[in-house]
């Protein structure tokens, strides 16, 4: 089985008479092998990922080379669904776009073999120039707290991409703020962009079960808890989340969000220790 997608502008150069996986395959192999060490960010577990650049653009490039079975028996046996190809994110990011939810975008694909545990893919995408993540961008929010403005556009924007993205049956997995990377040249704009990224664990259903609704919000709400929230930012997140705004967040959903809340101080501790976290608001309900 072979899958293959190479975008009109990759195209071109020693990528022009490359018409299937394979080639593309043994190009992104050379990719890998001539990278300086610098430009690699991880090597282990049958994937390697880094960036490199072509025809004077930055790329990322992700190349999964098989994780054997006995990597693949040790996820089951933890329950956790194994990550064995590129085609995860592939999917994952075509599925966002559909949606509306600023992702990632892709310039080439490919993936060869039948077994799951030798399986050979390549994912490669854009360089998102210019952006940083809001990890770093709402770093200091505690001691230096942005304009109201700024505040508010990436709470709506936030609630705006994890409400699509779990209504449309997909969850992410690793849904912390390290993971959407904001264009700072779009705050003034009508439309703000804050990219998705770090989508080869996600999930998709027919519906997000609560179980991994609840997973994501609270790896969010965990990855924002030293910048300087306060009680009525969850509530505008809950408000533009929820389909019935703050009335059903704090009625019929107020049981999810009570969930949310819990796990996130959980993550928080196992983190940090005992510490208390500096944005910590004690539940999500009024009163």
């Amino acid at each position: 089985m072979a899958d293959f997608y190479l975008a009109p502008e990759m195209a071109v150069a020693e990528l022009a008479a490359v018409g299937d996986a394979a080639g593309l395959l043994a190009w992104a192999e050379r990719v890998a092998e001539t990278a300086s060490p610098a430009e690699v960010y991880r090597s282990k577990e049958g994937r390697v990922t880094l960036r490199f650049a072509f025809q004077g653009r930055s790329f990322f490039l992700k190349l999964h080379r098989g994780i054997g079975w006995r990597e693949i028996c040790k996820n089951l046996l933890q329950l956790r669904l194994p990550v064995v190809s590129a085609s995860n994110e592939y999917r994952a990011v075509g599925a966002l776009q559909r949606l509306g939810v600023d992702t990632l975008t892709v310039s080439a694909y490919a993936r060869q073999g039948l077994n799951p545990a030798a399986r050979h893919s390549v994912l490669v995408t854009e360089d998102l120039v210019g952006t940083v993540s809001l990890e770093d961008f709402c770093g200091d929010w505690a001691h230096s707290p942005p304009p109201p403005r700024v505040r508010l556009r990436l709470l709506r924007k936030l609630a705006d991409s994890a409400r699509r993205m779990h209504g449309a049956g997909i969850n992410h997995r690793d849904f912390y703020l390290c993971h959407f990377h904001l264009d700072p040249a779009t705050l003034a704009d009508a439309r703000l962009r804050c990219y998705l990224i770090d989508l080869h664990r996600a999930q998709w259903r027919r519906h997000t079960p609560p179980r991994w609704r609840i997973k994501d919000l609270a790896g969010l709400y965990f990855s924002a808890m030293d910048c300087g929230l306060r009680r009525r930012d969850l509530w505008r997140f809950m408000h533009y989340y929820s389909d019935g705004g703050l009335a059903r967040a704090l009625g019929p959903d107020r049981e999810l969000w009570q969930q949310v809340a819990r796990q996130a101080l959980q993550l928080y501790r196992k983190t940090h220790g005992d510490r208390a976290p500096a944005g910590w608001v004690p539940g999500l309900s009024r009163g």
